[in-house]
Order: structure tokens, then C-alpha cells, then sequence
């Protein structure tokens, strides 16, 4: 019963279109179709019933891991219609799962909306490319898209290292191997150290966790390999001082000399509901120029998002000024450009001068109060 259970529900998150499938106590299914949640018109879960959904998809080495961990996460093909990326976790004594579906087509960079200089940044021979945003921001789409292009145009060897492994890649123009921790290697800092010996041209390491995978990370762009990793920071400036203060304070002047010569770029993500129906994608973009490769040297990191403003002839901008072209646009809506926004109050007063404040409903209000903060603050110091 929980077999033809799973089938079906799967089947509908891939017929709406949803990306994320929700298996809680206590609720029917729910699906997250365009960045909302919505529930589907079923039975409510009882325990037994997440249990018997989660052995029916859950492979035994991960049903052991959920026994003495608490949780587990594996990939897994739904025939030849979709992957599957499972968070299986216990809360309050019950079993929990999520499930992104993972989309079988790679997006081009013009479908994603990403800047053309990203071509030529593929093509670089060494260096380290990272997207960072929040859960759930579209990063290893972005990632499997840029393989996909360098895969399609260049003969180069291709090693990922991944948890799970996500899109599959087959062998066109380069050659690929992707590694699965946990299947194939025990641990991403493990790969790194072992992959070096592999003669890779190309390495996507799907995510910096700890510090080790850091600085081996930094290691391999260094060396002569085009790196290309993600982080759970948002902005490009934030990425750059999470990357420094992850290492212990008397390497951090080394790691900035370091990850001033490596770092070739960062591209921030946020998704966002598209208008009327869909997602889209607002990203800040960093290009590491000469001026910007010194502001991390000399510990200057605060000075980048105006090196940003800058650098637009690059592709460069910040995430605010995506948004607000975006929402000029009439592809999203004022108060979802608020809760994604780094200066909300900023743009706060843009929807004021342009007469249109009432579009932002209840996501105001909050920044009404920051803002008034803020403002006492400046008072003061002058």
C-alpha cells in the first residue's frame, strides 16, 4: 500500500510541477509548488504510515544511519520521469521526510538569467567559482548548469564530488566521473585530498562544510584546477569574510594572501515567486578584479559591495538592485522583494518615491522599525 502511496504522490509533485515534497505526522502530503506550500486533498499521515512511506523508498544503509543518527539523506530515480534528493529525520518520535525533485533538464545560462561573462569564467584554467544562498536557492542548478556547459564545450576532466549526487551527467566533449560521499568516498575533505591524483581539469565539490574542505578547496584552485563549490552565506561580501573567519585567527592573513590570488567569483542566489505562476532567480554577481583581489588582501572586505556598484561593465551588481529590476520588471511582487532583501529599508523608500509603498502589505511594517532605529542611530552619531 505505501508503494502505490509513494507512486502517486511522486507522481503528482512531478505533473504540478512542485519542487519539494513535505511527508509530516499530522498532515496530509504537502507540496511546495512556486515557492509556497500547498497541501494536497488526502488522508492525514499517521506514524505508521511516514514509517511504511519511508522503508518503501529508503535504502537499508540509510535505514541504518536514521536508526543510530536520527536522519539521512540519500538520492534516488523515480523510473525515468525524475530524481529525487530524501531528507529522512525523527521528530518528536516520529519519522519525517522531505523530497526535492531534482529536474532531469539543465538550464541554459540565458534560461537562468545569468551573465554572459560567466562563459568566460568556465573557461579559465584555475580558480575557485562559488554560488552561495540560502537552502533551497537554486545553487545546484546553477552549478550543474555551468558543468553542463563546460562538459558540452571542452574537452576537460570533469570530477564532482557530491552529497548526493544530484544530476547526472554523462560523458559529451570532456570526460566526467562523479563521486557520491557516503557510496563512493567517506567524506568531502577525504575526495579533495585524493582527488589531485586524479588528473582533473574541473572540480565541483557540492558543498564547503568544514574547514578542511576549505582550505583543500583553496589548495586545488591554487594549483592549477578550475574549483567550482557552493556555501550556505548569502551576499558576496559575507562570503568572503565566512571563507577568512572559518580559519583560526593566525592563518587568516595567509588565507586572505591566499584566497585573494584564487577566488575568480561569487554568485549569490535568492529564488523567488515568479509572477503570475513559476520561480526566478535574483543573484548578486562578484567578479574578483585586481582592486577587488587587494580589498581582500588588505582586509578590506566592507569596501566590496561598493566595488560591486562599480564593476557593472563586468556583469557585476548587488542583490537589491537585481531585485528592484525584477519587480520594475512586473516578475515579482514589492513585499516578496522586501523579505529577500539585504537593505530592505532601502528599497522601502524606492516603492515610496515611485508610489507604489501599498504594494508591500505586512512586509513593512517590520523594516518601518528597523528603519526608525537605524535613523536614531545616525542621529546620534552626528
Amino acid at each position: 500500500m505505501a508503494t502505490i502511496h509513494i507512486d502517486r504522490i511522486l507522481e503528482t509533485c512531478i505533473k504540478k510541477g512542485a519542487s519539494d515534497i513535505h511527508l509530516s505526522v499530522g498532515r496530509p502530503p504537502v507540496l511546495r509548488l512556486h515557492g509556497r506550500l500547498r497541501q494536497l486533498e488526502t488522508k492525514v499521515l499517521e506514524p505508521e504510515d511516514t514509517v511504511a512511506l519511508m522503508k518503501s523508498i529508503t535504502p537499508d544503509r540509510n535505514q541504518q544511519e536514521l536508526q543510530e543518527e536520527g536522519g539521512t539523506d540519500f538520492g534516488f530515480a523515480f523510473g525515468d520521469q525524475g530524481r529525487f534528493r530524501v531528507s529522512v529525520f525523527r521528530q518528536k518520535g516520529n519519522i519525517t521526510l522531505v523530497l526535492r525533485l531534482i529536474p532531469t533538464q539543465f538550464l541554459t545560462f540565458d534560461q537562468i538569467g545569468l551573465p554572459p561573462i560567466i562563459r568566460s569564467l568556465c573557461r579559465r584554467p584555475r580558480g575557485l567559482f562559488l554560488v552561495t544562498g540560502p537552502t533551497g536557492s537554486g545553487k545546484t542548478t546553477t552549478l550543474a548548469s555551468m558543468i553542463n556547459y563546460i562538459n558540452n564545450e571542452m574537452d576537460r576532466h570533469i570530477v564532482t564530488v557530491e552529497d548526493p549526487i544530484e544530476y547526472y551527467h554523462t560523458h559529451k566533449k570532456s570526460l566526467i566521473n562523479q563521486r557520491e560521499v557516503g557510496n563512493d568516498v567517506p567524506s568531502f575533505a577525504e575526495a579533495l585530498r585524493r582527488v589531485l591524483r586524479s588528473d582533473p581539469d574541473v572540480i565541483l565539490v557540492g558543498e564547503m562544510r568544514d574547514l578542511e574542505t576549505i582550505s583543500n578547496a583553496i589548495l586545488a584552485a591554487e594549483t592549477g584546477h578550475l574549483v567550482f563549490s557552493t556555501l550556505h552565506t548569502t551576499g558576496c561580501q559575507g562570503t568572503v569574510n565566512r571563507i577568512i573567519d572559518a580559519f583560526p585567527h593566525e592563518q587568516q592573513d595567509q588565507i586572505r594572501v591566499q584566497l585573494s590570488t584564487s577566488l575568480i567569483a561569487v554568485l549569490s542566489q535568492a529564488l523567488m515567486p515568479r509572477k503570475p505562476s513559476g520561480m526566478c532567480a535574483a543573484y548578486e554577481f562578484l567578479v574578483v578584479t585586481p582592486a577587488i583581489s587587494n580589498l581582500i588582501r588588505e582586509n578590506k572586505t566592507f569596501r566590496i559591495d561598493s566595488a560591486i556598484q562599480t564593476g557593472k561593465k563586468y556583469g557585476m551588481q548587488l542583490l537589491d538592485d537585481h531585485l528592484w529590476s525584477l519587480f520594475e520588471r512586473n516578475l515579482i511582487a514589492a513585499d516578496d522583494m522586501l523579505d529577500r532583501a539585504r537593505q530592505p529599508g532601502e528599497l522601502q523608500e524606492k516603492l515610496e518615491k515611485a508610489g507604489k509603498l501599498h504594494e508591500a502589505g505586512d512586509a513593512m511594517i517590520s523594516i518601518r522599525g528597523e528603519k526608525g532605529e537605524n535613523g536614531d542611530e545616525e542621529k546620534e552619531k552626528k
